[in-house]
Parts: structure tokens; sequence; C-alpha cells
């Protein structure tokens, strides 16, 4: 990974945002938002949306730094990081390896499991194996109730609480819609909670840990982006300890999976035992105005047009072309 000063008074930044995947209204806002904020500090940035203009126009039009505020498939799973790479154009965020498997839940757990970072039970079907028999089974694997959700979406999008047996058909049916792969989870009962990362290598830190109180506990994408329901705790209430415990283990989960930059981890606090699960982690996570890394930022003194420069001043490549001219 090679970083460098980013002179602002010679950059030209591209915001990335819209894109091609079931989030692209929520990324729309988020660029929207940073957009904004980087403007308001001087910077000379500017909408793009890849689903409207070839990322080759990036380098056509003379940009030289990129802030990825995609979400999902194609700006979120590492597909747009190797065009920025093979452009030369450093970007704010994980890079290609990292937010590849951070956008897979599947091989998230099994990198997890096997740096032994605790994280819910599972079944993962792939469209071979989703037989009724195979579904059938599951509940009495995993325990009711229980998460079906498709492994390669974000914003909880597909998503089904399963309650009773009987639902499981249409829950998958649901999550098919958005991907091949079935991924069946356990359900925590507790705390849900969310933490933000920022920074690389020896410079990661945690921010502040978020508490979310969803109705009924289904934090889903209608409570994440379009209501006033859900309650959000910053500070998060937590003794010190459980806090300072959370954002070591969420430190621990986005090293490894190779992460940089920035990025946000969702946690379930077990209530019977207050043991810490880790769900998944999001490397371009929402800026919108329901969005809970500037509410984290600011709860440690970050303001969201600071927060947005500092993630900007983070941008990097992976493995710079030679010769490629950096700005």
């Amino acid at each position: 990974m090679t970083t460098h000063s980013i002179d602002l008074s010679k950059a030209k930044v591209a915001v990335l945002m819209g894109g091609l995947s079931a989030e692209r209204d929520i990324s729309l806002r988020s660029g929207a938002g940073v957009l904004k904020a980087l403007q308001s500090k001087g910077v000379n940035a500017h909408a793009f949306d890849p689903a409207q203009k070839p990322l080759n126009d990036l380098k056509q039009q003379g940009f030289t730094h990129a802030f990825i505020a995609l979400h999902g498939r194609y700006g979120e799973d590492g597909a747009v990081q190797g065009a920025l790479e093979l452009l030369g154009i450093p970007y704010t965020g994980s890079g290609v390896m990292a937010s590849a498997i951070a956008m897979d839940k599947v091989m998230t757990k099994r990198v997890w499991t096997a740096m032994h970072v605790p994280t819910p039970q599972s079944v993962w079907l792939a469209p071979e194996d989703q037989t009724p028999e195979a579904i059938a089974k599951i509940p009495a694997q995993l325990g009711l109730p229980l998460i079906v959700k498709p492994p390669r979406e974000g914003s909880s999008i597909g998503m089904t609480k399963v309650t009773h047996a009987s639902q499981m058909a249409e829950a998958v049916a649901l999550a098919t819609r958005y991907d091949a792969d079935l991924l069946c989870e356990e359900f925590v009962t507790g705390e849900e909670l969310t933490c933000p990362v920022i920074g690389s290598g020896a410079h990661v830190r945690a921010l502040p840990v978020v508490r979310i109180a969803a109705p009924d506990g289904m934090y889903d994408y209608n409570h994440k982006y379009f209501t006033n329901d859900v309650q959000y705790h910053c500070p998060s209430g937590l003794s010190v300890e459980v806090e300072q415990e959370i954002q070591r283990l969420v430190v621990a989960a986005y090293r490894a999976l190779g992460c940089r930059g920035w990025g946000r981890a969702d946690i379930m606090l077990r209530a019977t035992d207050g043991k810490p699960f880790l769900l998944e982690m999001n490397t371009s996570p929402g800026m919108t105005d329901h969005s809970l890394v500037p509410m984290s930022a600011r709860a440690a003194g970050i303001n969201y047009e600071d927060l947005c420069l500092l993630l900007l001043q983070s941008a990097s490549l992976d493995h710079p072309l030679e010769g490629a001219q950096q700005a």
C-alpha cells in the first residue's frame, strides 16, 4: 500500500456515488453529503456516477483522487477499487482484496473464524445445495429465530428474521432475489451495536461505539434510512470495560480482513452472557444524515466536514503502477 500527502491546492477529487447496486439511492445521499463537505473545505471536488460515465473518464478529466461513496456491489466489493488501481488514482477505503472479502459475509466469517474473532453460527448454501430438504433442516441446526440473508448485499437488503419454520421458503425466495448464494445465521438476542474504525496499519483506532435500539429488534433497511423510530445511543451507555473490549475486538476484525482507511463493524452483544459477536464489516459505510460513522465521529470530537477531509487524506493505492503519475 502506498500513501502520500495530498496537496489540496492541486488535487481534483471525484466523489464516486450512485453506481449500479441495490443501494444506489443511499449512495447518492452519502455522496451528496461528502461532496458538500469537501467543497466547504475548499477541495476541488466533483460528483461522479459510474452508472452514467465510464471510469476511464476519471483519467481523461484529470481527477487525481477518488472518494468512494458507493455502497454494495461494484462499489464496495473490490470492483471499482481494482479499476482505480489500474488507472493509478488513489482512493479512500480498503483495497481490492479486503473490499472483496468484507463484501462477502461467508468469506468474512471464514477469515474471522480462522483468526478466532467470534461471529454467529451460520449455514451457507450454494445454489445447487438449496434443496427443500436442506432448507427445512436449517431451523433445527441454528435454532429459532434465525436470520436469512444474501451474503453479498448491504443495508439489510433481502434480509428476513425467521421466527417460525413455515417462513423459511418466503425468506429464501427474498434473499435469492439478490444473490444466488444463501446465508442463514444464528440470531443473537441482545444489544445491537456498531463501531467505526479509522486508519491503517499501526495507526488504526476504533471510534466510540453506537448502541442501536430498533423497534422489535429489527434494524432493517427502512429503519436505517427512512424513519425516525430507531434510537441511537452514543455514548453507548455500556461500561468502560465492555466498550473497550468491543473496540479491541473490532480493530482485530478490521486488521484480520486487511482493511485500511476506514470501516464500520456491526456487533451483537448477547444478552445472556454479554459476549460480543461480529456480524459484518462495512468498508464503505453510509455517510447520510442517518449514518452512524458521522455520529460516532462527532462523539469523538470530529465534525462531518473534518471527517470527510480526514478520510480523503487517507486515499491510497495497493500497488502503484510503475511510472504512473501520482498527485
